[in-house]
């Protein structure tokens, strides 16, 4: 939940923007602006507003932070060098589109056409010709050195079908050479200089940190997995408000992100919600700036090492996982299902897995080959599954499906995003069942297993639209000790004996 400072600094700023038709169409469409409260050397408390990128096209609005490094000035080096790059594009655009360029290309698809027609049609006619040997060859009327010579014939005439047609491309492509030879040169002076402007301005993006420590995005990206910085590096609220602060002796007292307008087709935002930094643009350069952060606690205390076993034999075990707790090992090495089990019982495997934050019902393989039948079962999609959880809001259809396809953010992971190119298939059946105090109880049977998938498809603008009380990720500032979803059903065979077993877990919320 922000803190109280925040949200009265959030409400004024939106005041202000209400107030300001020049950004209403962009705000309209989506934008993320940001506030950080502060204290100046005097003891006197106040806030300072920004906004991710640009706004109507400029970086430096008065009453807003400005960009930590304005690369946008008409006449300097990006902009200069932007506009070599503009001018690249348009020579390759007309150099594709003159007469020669485009009747020399459309020529050698025909002539490629025509070749491969040529050879489909001469293999057709020989397949032919061989069912007609193999008949003469079967009623005993072989002519033996006749037959094998018209084969060879036809091999040979075979070989200067696609000769002929061969050479008839490479006639084309001689004549096209020049100018494709032009267009890769110039695509290679493109993409060397994009490189080159944005290796620059990477360079040239510094940042301040608390201890008055200078560092660019290169340098801070350098000891990262990915190495380099991505696009927009830099550019989100929270490192312009940080460096802004940093620069003026401020002392930085809390800080919130949220999103003002429609909701993006891809992203889980929401109109007025908060949001945290993102992990992939502003997460290195955050861990860089802010050099004491307060220790963040951990969820759930002593309950982390305690797992509730429902059912155990040979073959398997079924626990019913609190919330906080890793299904299987992480990075920061806590303690997880896995690890808490295999203490006692040895080695494990997981054939599916729930979100730390989600509680449930799990099912633990003790041998290889419970695992893989288990593996089977999840993969064939004959494991059922059921799930509670508590939305944020009143849903208004009682039943239905939703379908929205899945990938990773990954500039921002463990965050995924709505992608109808690039994302895996995504189904969730859903029920109400019931509404009380602004709240809307829902049963929800997944079809598939991505990550979040639930989380995303009850928060995203195109699914329920009202997100999981208690999701800090997917959802709205919450008093929430906890996410308010959990694996109350699970129904699968049994591995060995292959006896259909079903386990019930009561909602703890």
């Amino acid at each position: 939940m922000p803190h109280e400072l925040t949200l009265l600094a959030a409400k004024e700023l939106r005041d202000y923007l209400s107030t300001k038709p020049e950004f209403r169409e962009e705000i309209a469409a989506g934008k993320m602006f940001g506030v950080l409260v502060c204290r100046d050397e005097e003891g006197r408390l106040g806030f300072l507003a920004a906004y991710s990128g640009q706004l109507a096209g400029r970086a430096d609005w008065p009453w807003f932070v400005p960009a930590v490094f304005d690369y946008l000035q008409p006449d300097g080096h990006f902009k200069q060098e932007e506009a070599r790059i503009s001018a690249i594009n348009r020579q390759l655009d007309e150099l594709k589109d003159t007469n020669n360029y485009r009747e020399l290309t459309a020529r050698l698809e025909h002539v490629k056409a025509e070749g491969e027609a040529a050879v489909n049609a001469y293999r057709k006619y020989m397949q032919e010709c061989k069912q007609r040997r193999d008949d003469i060859r079967i009623s005993g009327q072989a002519q033996e050195e006749e037959l094998i010579r018209e084969s060879q014939f036809q091999k040979a005439e075979l070989r200067r079908i696609k000769r002929h047609w061969k050479e008839e491309a490479e006639r084309v492509e001689e004549q096209l050479r020049p100018l494709v030879e032009r267009i890769e040169s110039m695509k290679q002076e493109r993409r060397q200089r994009s490189d080159e402007l944005q290796a620059w301005l990477f360079d040239n993006f510094i940042l301040l940190n608390e201890r008055g420590e200078r560092r660019s995005l290169t340098s801070i990206f350098a000891d990262t997995p990915q190495g380099t910085p991505p696009s927009g590096a830099g550019e989100c609220c929270a490192p312009k408000l940080l460096h802004y602060a940093f620069l003026h002796h401020l002392k930085p007292l809390c800080i919130g992100e949220f999103w003002q307008g429609r909701s993006p087709q891809m992203e889980v935002r929401h109109h007025g919600q908060f949001y945290p930094a993102c992990r992939g643009k502003c997460k290195p350069i955050l861990e860089w700036m802010i050099t004491h952060p307060q220790p963040l606690p951990l969820m759930g205390g002593e309950q982390l090492c305690t797992v509730d076993i429902l059912y155990e034999d040979e073959s398997i075990i079924v626990v019913n996982k609190p919330t906080g707790l890793l299904s299987v090992p992480g990075k920061q090495e806590l303690p997880s299902v896995e690890s808490i089990l295999s203490e006692h019982y040895g080695q494990l495997f997981m054939p599916h897995r729930l979100d730390q934050d989600t509680s449930g019902l799990l099912v633990v393989a003790r041998t290889i080959d419970a695992y893989h039948h288990l593996q089977q079962q999840f993969i064939n999609h004959s494991v059922r599954k059921e799930y509670e959880a508590l939305l944020d809001g009143i849903l208004q259809d009682g039943e239905g499906t939703v379908t929205l396809p899945l990938r990773p953010d990954l500039t921002d992971r463990p965050r995924q995003l709505v992608d109808y190119e690039y994302g895996k298939t995504a189904t969730t059946h859903y029920r109400i069942i019931k509404v009380e105090n602004g709240q809307t109880r829902v049963l929800l049977i997944p079809h598939t297993g991505r990550t979040h998938q639930l989380r995303v498809h009850c928060a995203h603008h195109e699914g329920l639209g009202l997100p999981i009380v208690g999701d800090n990720l997917y959802g709205r500032p919450s008093q929430a000790s906890r996410l308010c979803l959990h694996a109350r059903m699970l129904t699968f065979r049994h591995p060995v004996t292959m006896r259909a077993m079903t386990f019930n877990a009561p909602t703890p919320f």
